[in-house]
This record gives structure tokens, sequence and C-alpha cells, in this order.
């Protein structure tokens, strides 16, 4: 029997409680949700780019409807806590952010990512007033819910140029006094930043792991106070990774040596579970 939606969010809290650091994968579709599942992860969560490249769009180009509904698939597919990449709740004002809130608890998840990210080049960031609003908005709909609902908040000022370690950890202190219950800051440089953000902070800190040169083992980042470790796209990366080599194997060389080192249809049925 399926656990229900309120044990599974009652769970996932409890995972972020530690000791230590838990892992969240992010699968792109139902049969990497199965397949991690079955290795025995506890819980995973979409990344709104993976899904998308699976859908043949960019980052930011599914919209509410489209990426709920693909949450939506993987909730069907496993029995576990799922939290979900929301972008920026698809709309600037806290009241879109708040209904996104609400139609995320609709489809079976336990939990969101809401960033910071304006979608706009020109201003990448919201300013942090806009920017604390709309985290008040998740967090009153969030509270609302008849389960507990882990809103995590992102900080994505180190993915733009001139980023500061101060303004990031600003803007998530002011995420954490509106109420969110997980901070987020990712592309942070090193390890020093890693540890300088989580002291910073009273509420768990989630780490994403999968940019090259800033990403850090597991007991460093639990050494530096991490309690939720991630990894974006860096899953389907490597698989297509895999996909691409072996067809530039096939255009370039005409040979099949990819065959023989390839996992069989068996072996991901059995760790499909199906």
């Amino acid at each position: 029997m399926k656990r229900s939606q309120e044990q599974k969010a009652v769970y996932f809290r409890k995972l972020h409680e530690g000791p230590g650091a838990f892992m969240i994968p992010n699968p792109w579709d139902v049969a990497s949700a199965r397949i991690l599942s079955n290795m025995g992860f506890e819980a995973v969560a979409t990344s709104s780019a993976a899904s998308a490249a699976v859908l043949g769009q960019k980052d930011g180009r599914l919209g509410r409807d489209r990426a709920l509904s693909h949450a939506l698939s993987i909730v069907e597919a496993i029995d576990l806590p799922i939290s979900a990449d929301l972008e920026n709740g698809f709309g600037d004002a806290p009241e879109v952010v708040a209904e996104t809130i609400y139609q995320a608890s609709k489809v079976g998840l336990v939990g969101c990512a809401i960033e910071d990210s304006t979608g706009n080049p020109e201003h990448p960031l919201y300013e942090i007033d806009l920017a604390v609003a709309r985290i008040a908005a998740a967090v009153e709909v969030a509270r609302r819910l008849p389960f507990p609902f882990t809103l995590t908040a992102r900080a994505h000022n180190f993915l733009y140029p001139s980023p500061r370690i101060d303004d990031t950890i600003k803007r998530l202190q002011a995420y954490e006094k509106a109420g969110a219950d997980v901070l987020f800051a990712p592309g942070l440089p090193d390890i020093a930043a890693v540890r300088e953000v989580c002291a910073a902070l009273s509420k768990p800190v989630n780490f994403m792991v999968g940019i090259k040169g800033k990403s850090f083992s597991v007991a460093e980042l639990e050494a530096a106070g991490v309690r939720r470790i991630s990894f974006g796209t860096s899953l389907y990366r490597a698989a297509m990774s895999g996909f691409l080599d072996s067809v530039s194997e096939i255009r370039s060389t005409g040979q099949f040596g990819f065959i023989d080192h390839s996992t069989t249809m068996a072996e991901l049925y059995k760790l499909m579970a199906i």
C-alpha cells in the first residue's frame, strides 16, 4: 500500500533533521524515478531544466501546467516524497506564487523550491522586498495545507555576474525569516562559502552538486553544515553523455563498442521493478 501524501510529507520533513545530510537525486522521467527509488534513495526532486529537456524545451519554457503534469507522472510512479523545482513560481506577483504552491500540493508533491530569478536578462533577480513577499505568500499557502509542505527558497545571485556572498546571506536570511523551511544558493564558489552560508542560517541548507569545480564530497558538505544534497541536471547530463558517446562512436567509426558495456534491458526492467 502506498503511503499517503501526509505520511510522505512528515517523513520528508524529518529527513532534514539529520544527523548529517541526505541525498535527494533529481529524476527526469518515470523510468529514472523508479530506478532511483529502487536503489534506496529516500526522496527525489524534479529538476526544471531536466524536465524541460525531456519534453524538448529549454529551462523556463514549460509553464506551470506542463511542469506540474510532468511532476504528477513521477508522483504516480513511485512511493517516495517528491519535491519539485518550480522555478520562480511561474509569475512575478506573490499571488501567482501562492497559487503555484496550492496547485503543487494538489498533484501530490510534498515540497517545492521557489527561486528569486526573474527570467529577465536585464534584471535577473527580484528586488529583495518583492523576493521576500513572494516567499511569504508561498509560506502562507503552505501553512494552510493539511500536511507539512516543505518550502525551499533559492537565492540565485551566484548564477549571475558580480555575485557577493553577503548578498546571498542577506537574501537567504530574509527568506528564512519569511518562513521558508529550507534555504538554497546554487553556484557557491567554494566550501568556505558553503560553510559561511550554513553558519548564517538556522534552517536546513540544500547544496546542489553538479557544477564543475563547485561540487564537493558528502563528507565535506556535512562538515560545512549542509543537510540536503541535490544534483540538479547532473544525472540527466551523465545519462545523455553516455548516449552521445555511443552515437558519436557509431557515426565516426562505424563500430559498436558501446554495446559491450551497456546495461541490458532485463537489468533495467529489474531496476524499474516492471
